[in-house]
């Protein structure tokens, strides 16, 4: 074959290796103006693509724009016992959130309904004198019931032996004073607990409001800021 043949067919063989290389190239790169989702997989690779790296669903991916600066990134997918985890924190994290603002709401209402312990201190006196009068009045109640029952006590000691043959009227007459006398008593005993319930109350929301009156500034406003 004539030398010319020979160098006529490498060029032309060197012409498509070329051609070849760069069609390669060319397909390895994104299309402009699209993102690239690079990353390292479990191997150690720095992978590249122009959509998510199946290779790197375990890890985070980050999303460059064509420029080569980040775009964003990608988190890991997560397994659906991670899914469960990350759904439990975010509730719990949105519960103490909603606590803390409930607690700012109370602060805020018991300081504008208190502004200093003296209202505090009027508003308990106010409210747990009306519960002693109430009882005061309940045991006025019994002293009358009690005087009542000494009478008929006095007329049933007549049937002292035999109590049955009291008249009916009579016997009436001591059951329900017996029970009347029982309702009061548990009245009186449930005005006890009312009035320890409010002091109770009112000792709660003095320890909540110390601190909040010692935290405002002299000559500022009664409500936090938040």
């Amino acid at each position: 074959m004539p030398v010319n043949d020979v160098i006529s067919r490498l060029c032309i063989a060197c012409a498509m290796l070329v051609q070849a290389a760069l069609s390669a190239t060319l397909w390895a790169q994104p299309a402009v103006g699209t993102q690239i989702y690079t990353c390292v997989d479990a191997k150690g690779r720095k992978l590249n693509s122009d959509r998510p790296i199946v290779e790197c669903l375990d890890r985070e991916q980050t999303i460059l724009n064509p420029s080569g600066t980040v775009k964003a990134k990608l988190g890991p997918v997560l397994t659906a016992a991670e899914r469960s985890q990350l759904e439990a924190k975010r509730r719990a994290e949105q519960q103490e959130l909603a606590r803390r603002e409930e607690e700012k709401r109370l602060n805020r209402s018991l300081l504008i309904r208190y502004p200093n312990q003296a209202a505090h201190q009027k508003d308990r006196d106010e409210a747990v004198a009306q519960l002693k009068l109430v009882k005061q009045a309940a045991t006025a109640r019994v002293t009358v019931l009690q005087a009542e029952r000494t009478k008929l006590d006095e007329e049933m000691a007549f049937y002292a032996k035999d109590p049955g043959k009291a008249p009916p009227k009579l016997q009436r007459r001591v059951s329900e004073m017996t029970q009347t006398l029982e309702a009061q008593e548990r009245f009186l005993a449930e005005q006890d607990s009312e009035i320890e319930r409010v002091n109770a109350r009112f000792d709660q929301e003095l320890k909540r409001l110390v601190p909040l009156w010692q935290a405002i500034p002299t000559g500022g406003s009664p409500t936090p800021a938040n």
